[in-house]
């Protein structure tokens, strides 16, 4: 559903939500004397025609997406678009920096507990007794994706999914677009992953709440940063009577964590977050924390049970 409206606050805000990816997608862009409502209108519906593109190009679900195209063409040099090597070669770095916890590979994992279509608009859950058996993931992520970034080529040899990122890299497309644009003041938010620049309309940091944790004991300031939340709370279903959940474990595909809830990152680009939330989730609490501290990254953990661990740099973000 798309809605349309100008908030009154200090300064007017114009904001549209729309759905794509699965997800809603919400720009909010807080009108100056350079930023008119008109404008405010125009560069919105760029955001979304910029999320529209990108689904068409990493959609699993979709026959003619680029990202099924390359999977039906394994073990075959394929050309590719300049956002697809750019996506690829970030999964590429999120493989090595996490220790493999990051891995596009898993998609034979997901469509074996029944994640094959998209998730909002499909009841996954089913009666099915027992599982087969997982595929183990072996080897380094560069041996089965190979990128020729001057040719604009990749040749993979087992299937893989982008989903992880996608989203993350695609706020950070569309912000990247409001700035060139001359737009100061504005966040753009796919479903939790978010890119926050200059001031609200009350002409304060953003604040954000922490997604799963009631009320608001803990929140978070944004000022020019990403943010990226990675968790089990919204996918989740049965098979038979085992809990199953989106968050695959490359380490270990046939076993599912339900510790945690969410994990949240901030760093500057949403994809930079988004990458390390989902690894330092499947690391679980305490390594994730180490990690954290380790890499010097932003980190927030929630358990099922509302307690809050959070590295040691992303205290200067918290209210």
């Amino acid at each position: 559903m798309h809605t349309n409206n100008i908030k009154k606050s200090n300064r007017p805000v114009y904001g549209r939500t729309f759905r794509v990816m699965g997800t809603d997608v919400t720009a909010e862009i807080v009108l100056d004397e350079f930023v008119t409502p008109k404008m405010a209108e125009q560069h919105v519906a760029e955001v979304e025609n910029i999320f529209r593109q990108h689904e068409t190009i990493f959609s699993r679900f979709d026959e003619k997406s680029e990202l099924t195209r390359i999977n039906s063409h394994l073990n075959e040099k394929v050309p590719v678009s300049s956002a697809m090597l750019e996506v690829l070669e970030l999964c590429q770095k999120f493989h090595e920096l996490t220790e493999g916890y990051f891995d596009p590979r898993i998609i034979g994992n997901l469509e074996r507990i029944g994640y094959d279509r998209d998730f909002r608009s499909h009841d996954l859950s089913t009666e099915t007794v027992g599982l087969a058996e997982p595929e183990i993931i072996q080897g380094n992520l560069a041996d089965d994706l190979k990128i020729d970034k001057l040719a604009g080529m990749v040749l993979v040899k087992k299937r893989i999914d982008t989903t992880g990122i996608v989203k993350g890299y695609t706020v950070d497309q569309a912000a990247e677009y409001l700035r060139r644009s001359e737009v100061k003041n504005f966040v753009v938010d796919a479903g939790g992953d978010m890119q926050a620049s200059g001031r609200n309309a009350d002409g304060q940091l953003w604040g954000i709440g922490i997604e799963g944790l009631a009320g608001d004991a803990v929140a978070l300031k944004l000022q020019d940063e990403g943010i990226a939340t990675s968790g089990i709370s919204r996918k989740r279903w049965t098979v038979g009577n085992q809990k199953v959940h989106h968050l695959i474990n490359p380490k270990d595909p046939g076993s599912f964590s339900h510790n945690l809830k969410t994990v949240t990152v901030i760093a500057e680009k949403t994809v930079e977050a988004d990458g390390r939330a989902k690894a330092l989730f499947l690391m679980g609490k305490e390594n994730g924390l180490k990690f954290a501290e380790a890499n010097d990254i932003k980190g927030l953990f929630l358990d099922y049970q509302n307690n809050v661990y959070v590295s040691q740099s992303i205290k200067e973000n918290m209210v």
